[in-house]
């Protein structure tokens, strides 16, 4: 199974607006500009594991439950 990063920024995207924060709120709380990390959810810059990590826990999500809606996609596409 080939990796899809689209569907893992699109999840992060809408877990973002879900919980209602502007990318300026999460970019501040990982101590980086809005516009590296609005790169990062377009994905016009890798989404590092480090990076990962950092916006689970800004989000309230468990990189784990991240992972599964993740791979739930992967195999209903």
């Amino acid at each position: 199974m080939a990796y899809n990063e689209e569907i893992i920024l699109a999840n992060i995207r809408k877990r973002r607006l879900k919980v209602n924060y502007s990318q300026e709120f999460v970019a501040a709380e990982l101590g980086i500009s809005q516009n590296a990390y609005s790169k990062i959810e377009l994905g016009y810059t890798k989404l590092t594991l480090f990076n990962f990590f950092g916006i689970c826990e800004v989000l309230h999500i468990g990189s784990d439950k991240m992972l599964r809606e993740y791979f739930e996609q992967v195999r209903r596409n």
